[in-house]
């Protein structure tokens, strides 16, 4: 089982570049970065772990200027998000920053997709809340149009491009109705979420992994009859904090990569949590 992780890098946290260089050296399998532009002050929303909202989550750094840091002192970890909150993103622009960080990484990165929590901050983007899902998949459905191999227009509900040279590709060829770097899902149980993860993802990118002896099977049933090859889909369990039980359940039900969650921390904690971690290597 590859062993990846997250954390929350902020300011005030160990950096992109000393944190990437200290786990290809130990060993492990990658590093994914969650995203928030903004926390507004006067926020409504509930922090979905209950209680006051961490602090990291008002301080992380932009995912792919992190991660463009961690490819450039790199070789072989992955490198993804976790999660890009697309409906907050122009299509164009993210298109690009994505496959551009795939191109220069050599193919390693993973497109963590996510409709996000925080109603405040979604808005200041513009984003209409009960429409974020279907304007999510609008926007991938155009990003997947622009890395065609070939010029390819789309004209969606919320959004649309010319045929266009849209060079670099990302790296990986088209897997089915796949186009693009992998990309994983987050996001709770059911099947609205099922059916977007097998319309237009690699697999699912399941938070704290709980419950998946129930939902995997749901999902490789929606997956299947969707027509998808049972062999590509991915499980892979994000934000985990391990035991060897847990691990076992997991490679049990088939799954080969998981995602420990690194505090949020400076460089001495987080080193020392890695340290304990290099146990399931």
């Amino acid at each position: 089982m590859r062993i990846a992780t997250t954390i929350f890098l902020t300011d005030e946290t160990v950096t992109p570049v000393r944190l990437a260089r200290e786990l290809e050296q130990r060993g492990f399998a990658g590093l994914y970065l969650p995203e928030h532009t903004h926390i507004p002050v006067s926020r409504r929303t509930p922090y979905p772990a209950g209680g006051d909202l961490p602090r990291e989550y008002g301080r992380t750094l932009d995912p792919f200027v992190a991660l463009g840091q961690a490819a450039a002192v790199t070789e072989r970890i992955g490198l993804g998000t976790g999660i890009t909150l697309v409906a907050q993103h122009d299509p164009v622009d993210l298109a690009k920053q994505v496959a551009t960080l795939d191109h220069l990484s050599d193919g390693r990165f993973t497109l963590g997709v996510g409709y996000g929590w925080n109603v405040e901050e979604a808005a200041d983007h513009g984003v209409e809340w009960s429409a974020r899902r279907e304007l999510a998949r609008d926007r991938m459905a155009l990003m997947r149009a622009l890395w065609s191999a070939e010029p390819t227009a789309y004209e969606g509900e919320f959004g649309s491009v010319q045929a266009s040279f849209a060079f670099p590709k990302p790296v990986q060829a088209p897997r089915g109705p796949v186009a693009g770097p992998r990309t994983l899902i987050g996001g709770g149980a059911g099947p609205k979420l099922f059916a977007a993860i097998a319309e237009h993802a690699d697999g699912w990118l399941p938070i704290g992994g709980r419950g998946l002896t129930e939902s995997v099977p749901k999902l490789r049933a929606a997956w299947e009859a969707a027509g998808r090859d049972p062999k590509g889909l991915q499980v892979v369990p994000y934000a985990v904090l391990p035991d060897p039980g847990k691990l076992a359940h997991y490679a049990e039900l088939g799954i080969e990569e998981v995602v420990l969650q690194l505090p949020p921390a400076g460089e001495r904690e987080v080193l020392r949590v890695l340290d304990g971690y290099a146990a399931y290597l």
